[in-house]
């Protein structure tokens, strides 16, 4: 399988459902500081 074929939210969907992932859904007018305990990688994704 081509991942490049695969669509972000396809992706996103997936990545929702794995084990050590948080997943939050902000509002289009909401703002927030993320705070993380490390190691961590922070995607913002917009779509």
């Amino acid at each position: 399988m081509n991942l490049k074929e695969v669509s972000t939210k396809e992706l996103v969907e997936e990545l929702k459902q794995r084990e050590g992932v948080e997943a939050h859904i902000i509002g289009p007018s909401a703002l927030i500081t993320v705070q993380a305990d490390g190691p961590a990688i922070v995607l913002v994704v917009i779509d």
